[in-house]
């Protein structure tokens, strides 16, 4: 953990908190998190206190889940405490929008790199670029072969201000950097992980578009829906996680 001693609050924790499973799932969206919640406890997990977010312990099978927790400071915020409570290896399961037209709603992305357009990651960076833990990117690609299911791998870009974004500046992160798609918390979560040295990847889920005319927004879309949680069956019947 972090020594600095010029740092004002630590993440600890405290006495009365028991540790957790080193391998979890983090779900950033309130519908999502709600719906792991509900049928993680379905599955046999016992419910936790958190003060800022849900959290759920399988005991037996070692795996926790949390969430929500939107925008890169307080999923950071959340990953520090689930770190301290004794999380080694964390994969987001969140929703993305495409920057082209190559990656449509309802598609699987998973990131290899993270440009941060958000204020959390200046506070963690380590010197190197952030992105996901190699290792744990593996792990989802053989996740996600033994259950035939396509995706793209690609850049992302995270920010605060998803009411501000340009389409000039989208289409700059795609043309000059590579980026396919933009959410709030993946560089953040990249970052902190990176500066704490555990293993952090992602997997997303295209929920609009951005790249064209106009905003196209696929999230409320009943087969979007199913999907998405579908996704999240499957991961949760895969945790903890298999090489």
């Amino acid at each position: 953990m972090d020594i600095d001693d010029d740092v004002v609050i630590h993440p600890v924790r405290f006495k009365k908190e028991r540790p957790i499973p080193d391998t979890g799932l983090l779900l950033v969206n309130p519908s999502e998190a709600s719906y792991g919640l509900d049928t993680s406890l379905a599955a046999g997990c016992g419910k936790r206190y958190m003060y800022h977010t849900n959290l759920s312990v399988h005991e037996e099978k070692g795996y926790f889940v949390a969430g929500p927790a939107i925008g890169a400071p307080l999923s950071v915020m959340t990953m520090e405490k689930l770190i301290a409570l004794g999380a080694r290896k964390i994969i987001l399961f969140g929703w993305c929008g495409s920057l082209h037209q190559s990656l449509a709603i309802g598609e699987l992305l998973l990131p290899t790199r993270a440009v941060s357009g958000e204020g959390t990651s200046a506070y963690y960076v380590t010197g190197d670029q952030p992105a996901s833990s190699p290792s744990l990117v593996q792990t989802l690609r053989g996740l996600l072969k033994r259950n035939t299911l396509a995706w793209h791998e690609g850049g992302v870009w995270s920010t605060d201000a998803p009411y501000r974004e340009r389409r000039s500046v989208l289409s700059m992160l795609h043309e000059q950097q590579g980026v396919c798609a933009v959410d709030m918390e993946y560089t953040a979560l990249c970052s902190a992980a990176a500066f704490r040295r555990i293993d952090f990847a992602a997997l997303l889920l295209v929920s609009d578009e951005v790249w064209g005319a106009s905003w196209n927004p696929g999230f409320s879309r009943d087969d979007f829906k199913s999907r998405s949680r579908a996704l999240i069956d499957l991961l949760l019947n895969e945790l903890p996680l298999k090489n």
